[in-house]
């Protein structure tokens, strides 16, 4: 696979462009295109989500900003010193990223929030770009087990050898570190699979790993 620069207008995978269409006929405001990463172009921090939400980053064209998901996730960000605000409510609040980018996995909005196999292969090509501009001693955090799978495919890796379990570590190559979470959604957090001391010990550990 042959890493590829972020397409705003990338339209490969057939039915999530047909699904942005339709999303923005219903919501005419809303940014209904693919996501580009956001946050410092210099970070050795790499946070990888799934894919934008419908009343998130589909409608902000900012990762994680206007959902339940980016609540937990800038909160913590901003007590763990990547982030100069606790919230992020839409694209220009004013809101910085420090040392810290956020991408997702899939650029797309994904109807039901579940991208296709396919569709993750077919973006993984942005990722594994995003990886390999990454600095040496850096660390990628994946948020969820396709977030997760994403990043080890994208670093050519066999998944057999990278097991996915909230708090695991894996070394990459090139000095780069896998560090894996929950992801921050919805149903963990209110089902309390994922608590907010849990989610913010994720992001200490990252932070003593970039010391």
């Amino acid at each position: 696979m042959k890493a590829a620069e972020f397409d705003p207008d990338c339209q490969s995978c057939s039915r999530l462009a047909g699904f942005l269409l339709e999303v923005k006929k219903q919501h005419p405001d809303y940014y209904c295109r693919p996501v580009a990463p956001f946050g410092d172009p210099a970070a050795r921090l790499l946070v990888v989500g799934l894919a934008p939400g419908m009343h998130g980053a589909n409608a902000t064209g900012r990762p994680f900003t206007g959902d339940h998901a980016g609540i937990l996730l800038y909160e913590t960000l901003h007590a763990c010193g990547f982030s100069s605000a606790p919230v992020s409510t839409h694209a220009a609040d004013g809101l910085q990223l420090t040392n810290c980018r956020i991408t997702n996995a899939v650029k797309c909005l994904p109807p039901q929030n579940k991208p296709l196999g396919g569709e993750v292969r077919e973006c993984n090509a942005y990722l594994q770009r995003e990886l390999q501009a990454l600095p040496s001693a850096s660390v990628v955090l994946a948020l969820g087990g396709i977030a997760h799978r994403a990043v080890v495919a994208a670093m050519g890796r066999r998944q057999v050898d990278f097991p996915f379990a909230h708090g695991a570590e894996h070394e990459l190559e090139e000095g780069k570190l896998l560090l894996d979470s929950y992801h921050c959604s919805r149903y963990n957090t209110q089902t309390r699979r994922l608590t907010p001391l849990m989610f913010r010990q994720v992001f200490e550990r990252a932070r003593q790993l970039l010391c």
